[in-house]
């Protein structure tokens, strides 16, 4: 008797749903806890905590709902048989535009442009919640309703732009591929990412953010030395106007071989005034480009390697949670403990990240270990190299 795979996979689904909203509980739980980890007491001021509790909180009601309204929709789609149906009419519309219906790869963008568009009417109301209630409520979003509509259409004609030569090369690949389909179809997309990581930060990213240089001074110089000292190939460095979005913070390098850049979030500069701290999550990020951890993407097919997906994510997060680690370390031994320390209490403080976490929902969610543990690790390095 064969086994109704449909019905198996929205099974799946809805399993994993149960599974991770057990998850979300228990860290709901946590987030409402009403006092710091022993941890962080003394270290983070109880009006950070609070506001901290109050924003993890509401992400967190938000996501029971967003969950809720989306499993809804995914798992009737695939048990209804939405997407085979919807594959039938996409093709309808290539004769109103003079052309072929046959042609394979004319009818799959016009299916995957029918999905897209639903995709983002579907989760536009969301988008505009989470940024214009959640964030503005407490004091993150920047945007403006236009600034936001505005990205949404640069997304959108970058799809068009990207999506029509990456999904025909797929589908030759597949028509092409026979017996070494899998062997061919994975050195494309290895390529494509290589080339994506490229362009990306030099013909994407500046559309939606402006990046300077960062100006002559202590704070330049302390990162150039740092660098150096690591014969890291710095060839420019950057600050990005993050503010101009969010006022959350962040620093991230990108290139390849002798060409490297680092990126510094406007928001890092405003919330650390100390530059040894800035220089301190520098040295972290630059312990991972020394110690050789590399970031893989991803891209799976939906619904149809599920079981694969929610493995190898939750994988992912337990290799990256020992890269943090090794990251930190790195920046210890170079003697950077005493800034490290309070740059990351800082950075906690003020995205108000969550302070109380659940072990369980940490580790299958996190790709980054939570302050407390990160804390103790900082300390128990420290000590060694003392």
């Amino acid at each position: 008797m064969a086994i109704p795979y449909m019905e198996t996979v929205v099974g799946f689904m809805i399993v994993m749903y149960i599974f991770e909203t057990y998850l979300d509980l228990r860290q709901h739980t946590a987030l409402k806890l009403p006092t710091l980890p022993k941890t962080l007491v003394g270290v983070i001021s109880q009006e950070k905590f609070e506001k901290s509790r109050a924003y993890s909180l509401d992400k967190s009601y938000f996501h029971f709902v967003h969950e809720f309204v989306t499993i809804l929709m995914d798992s009737a789609i695939l048990f209804f048989g939405i997407l085979p149906w919807f594959w039938k009419i996409s093709g309808g519309f290539l004769p109103m535009l003079g052309l072929d219906p046959e042609n394979e790869i004319l009818h799959t963008l016009s299916f995957l442009a029918g999905v897209m568009t639903w995709s983002q009417i579907t989760d536009l109301p969301f988008s505009l919640y989470s940024t214009f209630v959640i964030e503005s409520r407490h004091g993150f979003n920047k945007q403006t309703i236009w600034m936001f509509i505005r990205d949404m259409i640069k997304g959108m004609i970058l799809s068009v732009i990207l999506a029509p030569p990456i999904v025909t090369a797929i589908i030759v690949i597949v028509q092409k591929g026979g017996p070494y389909l899998a062997i061919y179809l994975w050195a494309f997309m290895f390529i494509l990412s290589l080339v994506m990581m490229t362009i990306y930060p030099v013909l994407i990213a500046p559309l939606f953010n402006k990046f300077t240089p960062l100006p002559d001074g202590d704070l330049r110089g302390k990162i150039e030395k740092l660098a150096s000292s690591l014969k890291f190939p710095l060839k420019k460095l950057f600050v990005v106007d993050g503010s101009t979005r969010s006022s959350h913070s962040n620093a991230y390098m990108y290139g390849f071989f002798k060409n490297k850049r680092i990126v510094l979030y406007d928001t890092l500069i405003q919330q650390c005034k100390n530059e040894d701290e800035i220089v301190a999550v520098i040295a972290h990020e630059l312990g991972h480009w020394k110690l050789n951890h590399t970031t893989y993407s991803f891209i799976a097919v939906q619904h149809t390697v599920i079981p694969l997906q929610h493995l190898v994510s939750f994988g992912l997060n337990l290799v990256s949670r020992a890269f943090e680690f090794q990251a930190d370390a790195f920046a210890v031994n170079l003697g950077y403990a005493k800034d490290l320390r309070p740059a990351l209490v800082k950075l906690q403080e003020e995205n108000l990240s969550a302070m109380n976490t659940d072990p369980l929902y940490s580790a299958y969610h996190y790709s980054h270990p939570p302050l407390v543990e990160r804390l103790r690790a900082i300390d128990g390095q420290d000590k060694k190299t003392d």
